[in-house]
């Protein structure tokens, strides 16, 4: 169905309450690789009973990470086909860390739809507060549809990035392990370009790949973790552009630029001609 712009544009989905626990922390940071040195009291920090450190990144997903069934894409004129969405970039800014458990109740609306003529770029913004209207986080996300352009929207500017022009400050090595996709799928993406081999052929795909948002998570850990001790308590806002595939069992390659007060990275697959997987990561510290 053509994407009716008078009817998304704008349009503001009902409240979604949530809640999570320090569990459900726990499984997210095992998801991202967290605990692969049990011996690491910094790695610890992630896995702590009760009271675990938590990513920003959670926020991010905490909204669906109970869901067992495959996302749709069905909002206030859209209805698009999974198959033909791709997840294109993503944020996260905190006012101060997320609790390792509680509640949240979730708005979102759409701010940007963008026609590129064979595709279209949906833009929506999800403001997530306490049940008493304290602010938790806020987070930015845009989506790719193949097919879905043409219906007479702004073409909008462009969301190419370059990396810094001068050699990386750091470059930091990120294991993916082979069953890295299996295990983050527990935290609520059910699709299954992730894990059904027949499923990520008939996409063109040689086997099911990671998710992105896993890709977006270990890329933060591994910031924090190389250039803030270790404490996501030090971020106050993170995001990135997704430009590539990663597979299970891959080894990527973290570029990391001192930028002002922040950080910019690139994550490549050097084992496939340093393929670009995450552009315009950009981590601003508290």
């Amino acid at each position: 169905m053509p994407i009716n712009l008078d009817e998304a544009l704008g349009a503001e989905l009902p409240p979604k309450e949530f809640s999570w626990s320090s569990s459900d922390i726990q499984l997210y940071h095992l998801g991202l690789g967290a605990g692969a040195d049990p011996m690491d009291k910094r790695e610890l920090r992630y896995l702590t009973d009760d009271t675990p450190q938590v990513l920003p990144t959670f926020g991010n997903v905490a909204a669906t990470f109970h869901d067992t069934k495959p996302p749709a894409v069905r909002f206030p004129g859209i209805d698009i086909e999974l198959s033909k969405v791709l997840h294109a970039s993503e944020a996260v800014s905190v006012p101060g860390p997320i609790p390792p458990a509680g509640t949240g109740i979730a708005v979102t609306r759409f701010t940007d739809i963008w026609d590129k003529g064979k595709a279209a770029v949906i833009w929506s913004e999800t403001t997530v507060s306490a049940p008493d209207g304290t602010l938790l986080w806020k987070q930015r996300r845009s989506i790719f549809a193949r097919g879905e352009g043409g219906f007479g929207g702004e073409r909008g500017p462009s969301t190419s990035s370059e990396p810094p022009q001068r050699a990386p400050d750091f470059e930091v090595a990120i294991a993916v392990s082979p069953q890295q996709a299996l295990l983050y799928r527990m935290c609520g993406d059910r699709n299954p370009l992730h894990s059904d081999p027949d499923f990520a052929a008939a996409a063109g795909f040689p086997q099911p790949i990671l998710h992105g948002l896993c890709t977006y998570g270990m890329t933060c850990k591994t910031i924090v973790d190389t250039l803030l001790d270790g404490d996501t308590a030090r971020v106050a806002s993170y995001g990135a552009r997704f430009a590539g595939v990663v597979f299970p069992g891959e080894t990527l390659k973290a570029s990391i630029w001192k930028e002002g007060e922040g950080f910019a990275a690139v994550v490549t697959a050097p084992e496939r001609d340093n393929a670009v997987a995450l552009a315009g990561v950009e981590l601003i510290p508290a």
